[in-house]
């Protein structure tokens, strides 16, 4: 099911009960305080232009949840912009990131990873990104999502010679930029 803007946030306590399950865990091991951070962000990301978020639920309440919006051209002012710039350049996110669906949560419940739910959330999330234009940052250190995406079609876009850091970007498989 796609949500667009705010009516996701009908369901905002199974969202948060899903994102504290996953991010509680190794290698983000995020605390109280950041599960808290996650509902206000919610709360504020869906008025984002182009907000929409896909979810799959069951008797247990929400399997899973992927979340996005269109990337602004003015990109806001937080460190994790700042780095996405200083590692692929100002052209770079011009052409690759600008207007484009960026995806900006995917979590997935244990007992639903083996049924290919965050396959399908991406799926879901990205079939209608702007002439196919889907994108995501991904810590390194998170290995097990970095795998994923690489598994299914995601490409690196390699960062400038000179910049260094533990974030890495991947466009989606339909993105023009991969052909």
């Amino acid at each position: 099911m796609i949500c667009y803007g705010p009516t996701v946030l009908d369901l905002v306590e199974d969202l948060v009960d899903a994102y504290a399950e996953v991010f509680s865990a190794p290698p983000w091991n995020e605390n109280e305080e950041s599960i808290q951070r996650f509902q206000y962000r919610l709360c504020n990301d869906t008025e984002r232009p182009g907000f929409r978020a896909a979810l799959v639920q069951s008797g247990q309440g929400v399997d899973g949840f992927a979340t996005g919006w269109i990337t602004p051209e003015s990109l806001p002012d937080t460190p994790t912009y700042a780095r996405i710039m200083e590692q692929l350049g100002p052209q770079r996110v011009a052409e690759l990131l600008v207007g484009a669906l960026e995806l900006d949560e995917l979590a997935v419940r244990r007992h639903a990873r083996p049924q290919g739910v965050g396959r399908s959330l991406l799926s879901e999330l990205t079939s209608d990104a702007p002439l196919g234009r889907a994108w995501v940052v991904l810590a390194r250190r998170a290995a097990a999502a970095v795998a994923s995406y690489r598994r299914l079609g995601w490409h690196e876009v390699p960062s400038l010679p000179s910049s260094g850091s533990e974030l890495m970007v991947f466009l989606a498989p339909r993105h023009p930029a991969v052909a």
